[in-house]
């Protein structure tokens, strides 16, 4: 079997000239000492992506590569490979034509299996080579139908005495669903008693999804259950509980923060998922131009000063700054954050939880951690003028401070901040870039398709002031594009979502405006003047591009 060890690595890596010698010294040294593997290392760091190193690897070997979240596997081709064999060889079926069928594997060195598979079908395997981590993700294709799976144990259900289900068919229910969950990329589980019924909502790529109804009567016990895993308190029904449960689906590693509360028909319950998949924070995976990935890595390098991530909540903020972290953190600075809650744990940084309970707020945590000799500090939120004003003295010191708020846009921030007492000389002083941002839906790669831009979009574009000439230059020849919908997507035309973004950089042109005494619109003038893309503009590329749509762009500008 092919084995990925460090010397072939570096092999790879330097006839490419990937990485330096430097850069694979200091990888090494940092696997080392965080007993992790060297590739994911150097994924982490994001000094080459999983794509390209798959190219890589597989070209290394004389293998085909192919990237399966790219393919459109139909169910029967999917089929060919049964899924115990599947997940055991690390083997999809993804492609079929006359006589022959398409296969990634992880071992395309395994001639063993794919004689086998030659034999059993009497066709001719095509070999690909996917990265295991490829491969899992596709294996989610081999889904479990919910209703069915749902629909069978409430009918079991209804011959048990009494209407109480046995605990073993109530935890496979709540097992299921965070499965079901997981396999859909959801978010959020919400569970929501109606008046005689239980809906079955999941939040995917910030929509709610309806999902399934369940009978009334199993409320009591799947809540139950729920508190059981979360350690709350069983016997209480009338206030308001949070919790944490820690999952394991397969290899996957799953924290499920538990939020429960009292309502008119019963008790509520939202189940938020944070799995390891969605830990690989970098800032090339963002989606920031790279005009302005450049413009974020130039600020994350200060020894000092303040880097702000605005946009209301769901906008992706704390990604952004885990992001940045994960670029700059070393041995060589001491990381602290201040979080509520710490969605994360990321190794070698220093994360408080904030518990009210305590009385161990943002500030008060703020003040600990500056006699900590932090070099790097981020701050979840900035609520409050306490919070703000040792937040602003820890940028003038010497400290890089990373924080969040709730503005609409880049330019408000500092009108925010006014409002919190912080003089605009200070403000000059110590913000060094604020990025306002969204989170747009991406197009479904497998269903995507071209069409010519369509009256009603031009209509809604006109209603922006700004994008009136951009209109008036688009081309008539020039492909928009939508999803269809399709079964991998759900139906919705969209799969997994992408950052728009605007970035104010604090420079002395911008800093005069400030001065003056200017307002919000007299600041976004300013620095769009200075070269600052808007979201609009920047969400209009991404239509362009063909990563979204016009109407995800003005649906997530309007929020």
């Amino acid at each position: 079997m092919l084995e990925i060890t460090d010397e072939l690595i570096q092999k790879i890596l330097a006839q490419q000239a990937f990485i330096t010698q430097k850069q694979y010294d200091d990888a090494l040294q940092r696997a080392a000492k965080t007993k992790k593997k060297l590739l994911d290392v150097i994924l982490d760091q994001d000094l080459i992506s999983r794509d390209q190193w798959g190219q890589l690897f597989a070209k290394h070997f004389g293998y085909h590569y192919v990237n399966l979240a790219e393919e459109n596997i139909e169910p029967q081709v999917l089929q060919i490979v049964p899924e115990l064999v599947a997940r055991n060889k690390k083997i999809i079926a993804f492609g079929q034509g006359q006589g022959s069928i398409k296969v990634a594997m992880a071992h395309p060195d395994d001639l063993e299996m794919v004689n086998l598979l030659e034999k059993k079908g009497g066709v001719t395997v095509e070999v690909f080579y996917a990265p295991p981590e490829d491969i899992d993700a596709t294996l989610t294709h081999y889904k479990e139908d919910i209703t069915k799976v749902f629909d069978a144990l409430v009918k079991a259900a209804e011959h048990m005495d009494e209407g109480v289900v046995s605990e073993s068919a109530v935890i496979t229910m709540v097992e299921k669903l965070i499965s079901y969950a997981h396999q859909n990329n959801a978010s959020d589980i919400h569970i929501e008693p109606n008046e005689n019924r239980i809906v079955i909502r999941f939040r995917i790529d910030g929509i709610l999804h309806y999902v399934i109804d369940l009978p009334k009567s199993l409320l009591d016990q799947l809540v139950s259950r729920i508190k059981v895993m979360a350690k709350l308190k069983t016997d209480e029904h009338r206030s308001a509980q949070d919790g944490k449960i820690r999952h394991a689906i397969s290899d996957t590693k799953i924290d499920i923060r538990i939020s429960i509360i009292p309502i008119t028909e019963g008790e509520k319950v939202v189940m938020r998922l944070l799995s390891d998949k969605n830990r690989r924070f970098t800032t090339s995976q963002l989606g920031l131009d790279p005009d302005d990935k450049a413009t974020l890595e130039k600020a994350a390098r200060r020894s000092h000063g303040m880097i702000l991530a605005t946009g209301p909540t769901g906008s992706g903020k704390t990604t952004t700054l885990y992001s940045v972290l994960k670029m700059i953190n070393s041995l060589k600075v001491n990381i602290a954050t201040i979080e509520d809650p710490v969605e994360y744990n990321m190794e070698g940084v220093n994360q408080i939880q904030v518990d009210p309970k305590t009385n161990l707020t943002f500030a008060k945590s703020l003040k600990s951690i500056l006699r900590q000799d932090p070099d790097i500090i981020m701050v979840g939120e900035i609520r409050d003028e306490e919070t703000a004003d040792i937040a602003i003295n820890a940028a003038l010191t010497g400290h890089l401070l990373l924080s969040t708020l709730h503005t609409n846009d880049a330019a408000t921030t500092i009108p925010r901040l006014a409002e919190m007492k912080i003089s605009p000389y200070l403000i000059t002083s110590a913000v060094n870039l604020i990025i306002a941002q969204r989170l747009v839906r991406k197009i479904c790669v497998r269903c995507r398709y071209g069409h010519a831009i369509l009256p009603e979009e031009i209509t809604q574009l006109k209603e922006f002031p700004e994008l009136r000439e951009w209109v008036k230059k688009i081309d008539a020849s020039k492909l928009f594009f939508s999803g269809k919908g399709c079964k991998v997507c759900n139906n919705t035309g969209f799969s997994g979502r992408t950052g728009i973004y605007e970035l104010l950089e604090m420079n002395e042109e911008i800093r005069k405006v400030i001065m003056s005494g200017a307002n919000a619109g007299e600041i976004q003038k300013a620095a769009i003047a200075n070269g600052m893309k808007t979201m609009l503009i920047n969400g209009m590329n991404k239509v362009i591009e063909g990563v979204t749509t016009v109407e995800e762009v003005i649906r997530t500008i309007s929020v």
